[in-house]
């Protein structure tokens, strides 16, 4: 019994585990219910449409008002853009739809990037043979972990609606326990 176990080791439940969460992710967000609400139409769209489209705004993410820096925050000028509104923070995307192809091949390769983190700590932290439940315990938290820790922040600091962080989180410990329990199932004995 050796003290670590390696990455070349852990190759197929690291695919396996990515192969599950990839199918799960793809039930959860096609599911009606679940993240159909996540981004709710925009009142008077073709206003908002029209009024945005001549404008040109290049790709990218924007915060609306914007001031120079933290000392104009304070200023009359600026607190009354604040008042008059709105505030948002926007993500001005190209005017084309991405390939869904292009998405779901980048969703992959991260999931695989997680499965490989999964597999290094618990590697690192576990020799062959380590009962199931420790292998969870260590593969299932640094997946959940990787999966789900980032999407506070964004209902935090910009107020993104903290159903998408409560329901990202759930999904996140789904992947997670499918990530732990296929650990768990493939660990070298």
């Amino acid at each position: 019994m050796t003290n670590v176990t390696g990455l070349t080791e852990l190759w197929l439940p690291i695919l396996l585990s990515s192969v599950f969460v990839f199918i799960a992710s793809s039930i959860l967000h096609m599911a009606p219910l679940w993240h159909k609400n996540d981004y709710p139409k925009i009142p008077n769209e073709d206003k908002v449409r029209a009024a945005l489209g001549p404008l040109n705004i290049p790709p990218g993410d924007y915060m609306v008002p914007r001031c120079a820096s933290f000392k104009d925050m304070g200023t009359p000028e600026f607190q009354e853009k604040i008042k008059q509104g709105p505030v948002m923070v926007v993500t001005v995307m190209r005017n084309e739809m991405t390939p869904m192809s292009r998405n779901l091949s980048l969703w992959f390769v991260f999931v695989i990037v997680v499965s490989v983190l999964a597999a290094y700590i618990a590697g690192r932290a576990l020799p062959h043979g380590a009962h199931y439940l420790t292998v969870f315990r260590f593969a299932g938290a640094t997946a959940f972990i990787a999966y789900s820790a980032a999407l506070w922040p964004a209902s935090i600091w910009y107020q993104r609606a903290w159903s998408f962080a409560f329901k990202e989180t759930i999904d996140g410990l789904i992947y997670g326990l499918l990530t732990a329990g296929t650990f768990g199932w493939l660990w070298p004995r």
